[in-house]
């Protein structure tokens, strides 16, 4: 039991850990809307969803070819790290194992749901906010 207690201890501070780094670089990545107008476009958004998709991939391109990435380096990048710097990395890395899959339908649902879902459930929540 003492043992279980531990490794969900260390599983914790990994994930905690590198979601700290991600979550304080989205944060200062992020700080780029304020200097680049690209269309209205947030620019720094977009640039930490493209570079955490980037790193995701990466990352599991790494960990399905060798085992230089062990479980706590995984638990550390890919859910603390790339978790805090943007969800955005998990949903297309989520999109790329459908794809790897043959589940290609299943790509276009799940991407076209949760874009539109994410869209009516961010404007219910406005609006919510706008009843107190």
């Amino acid at each position: 039991m003492a043992n279980k207690i531990v490794v969900m201890i260390k599983t914790i501070l990994l994930i905690g850990t590198g979601g700290f780094v991600g979550s304080v670089a989205r944060y200062f990545v992020s700080k780029l809307n304020l200097y680049i107008d690209f269309f209205s476009i947030p620019v720094g958004t977009l640039i930490v969803n493209i570079l955490g998709s980037f790193l995701i991939g990466f990352l599991v391109g790494i960990s399905e070819k060798s085992p230089i990435l062990d479980a706590d380096m995984r638990l550390f990048l890919m859910v603390g790290l790339c978790g805090g710097f943007t969800t955005f990395s998990t949903f297309t890395s989520e999109n790329l194992s459908l794809m790897h899959h043959g589940q290609i339908l299943a790509v276009f649902l799940y991407a076209g749901l949760s874009i539109f879902l994410g869209f009516i459930a961010v404007f219910l929540g406005f609006s919510t906010s706008n009843l107190l």
